[in-house]
């Protein structure tokens, strides 16, 4: 039997640590410094971050991966089919998990040669860009460091590529961010090309309740990582036992909005910044959005960009969708 020659990964690092400090550094100084008071959930995603992350997706209350998973089961034969990929691309790709049914079906129809991964933090990147190239050894793996909001335009373009952005990630994105990332993508997508994105459904504000406060508390962990993060890299002197983590559902925006809330009057020192930010009892950080779907308005936003939306499907319980997309 002939043995298949295991190419090592390339991997494109375009925010490398000098970027990504100067990042961390102008969110954590402007988002303390404003009123509300208020952070992006990519610097929840360091190792431990992304390891916490991985924990909360096998949680009972946590519907989102499971039902997504399904769909990807049923239906990633359809997507390889009306996609006609031979490479995929992954936003936030984190481990790719479950990107792996979509990669067994392109391999499958015999298409697939190439894969690309972007995630924000590089140790995650690197560790899954080696595994996909030894699991796939017929397929290019061409991982990318970077960001969503900055790096779009700079994916690889060679093949016919299938984009995914998975997990309702999209919904971390307020509606205005939502749109500007839509009309980045679709900037960076050639025309045929196919769009796959994830979207949580509205429903049962109980059930979206347990989704973001697990009884088991890794989501609490991880929500509090953020600051564990900050302490780290900054020099910060955050105490997470007097921040509480605090997610509500807002109805009339249909969102998760995700808080740390301070359970005393306190000031927090940030030495590498040279700020003292003063917290008032109760006061809250914000640092999560996960905004909730319908169907028409998916379809809306997708096709007020230019992708016009091919296929629609959900899990038996309606409870997810994954929309397949064609950029126009």
């Amino acid at each position: 039997m002939t043995e298949v020659r295991v190419a090592p990964p390339l991997v494109d690092v375009l925010l490398g640590p000098a970027e990504r400090r100067a990042a961390l550094e102008r969110d954590v100084r402007e988002g303390l410094t404003a009123t509300p008071k208020r952070l992006p959930p990519k610097w929840h995603y360091d190792a431990e971050g992304s390891r916490l992350f991985g924990e909360i997706t096998r949680l009972p209350e946590y519907y989102l991966t499971r039902a997504e998973r399904e769909i990807l089961a049923a239906r990633a034969g359809d997507i390889a089919a009306v996609s006609r990929a031979d490479t995929l691309v992954e936003l936030g790709a984190g481990t790719s998990e479950k990107t792996r049914l979509l990669l067994d079906a392109l391999r499958e129809a015999g298409r697939l040669e190439r894969i690309v991964v972007l995630d924000v933090d590089e140790e995650t990147l690197r560790e899954s860009a080696e595994r996909l190239a030894r699991e796939y050894p017929g397929a290019a793996v061409h991982g990318v460091v970077g960001d969503l909001e900055q790096h779009l335009g700079e994916l690889p373009r060679e093949g016919r590529r299938l984009v995914a952005f998975l997990g309702s990630s999209i919904g971390n994105f307020e509606t205005a961010e939502r749109a500007a990332f839509l009309r980045r993508l679709r900037g960076a997508i050639d025309p045929g090309e196919s769009f796959l994105l994830g979207t949580d459904l509205v429903k049962d504000p109980a059930r979206l309740h347990a989704a973001y406060d697990d009884a088991a508390g890794v989501t609490p962990r991880f929500s509090l990582n953020l600051l564990s993060v900050l302490n780290r890299e900054l020099g910060a002197d955050f105490d997470l036992a007097r921040f509480r983590h605090v997610p509500r559902w807002d109805p009339e925006r249909e969102l998760v909005d995700i808080r740390l809330r301070s359970l005393g009057a306190q000031r927090v020192c940030i030495r590498a910044l040279g700020l003292e930010i003063d917290f008032a009892e109760g006061e809250e950080l914000h640092t999560e959005t996960s905004a909730k779907f319908r169907p028409s308005g998916v379809e809306l936003e997708l096709r007020e960009v230019g992708f016009d939306v091919r296929e629609w499907w959900t899990d038996e319980a309606g409870d997810f969708a994954l929309s397949l997309s064609e950029a126009v």
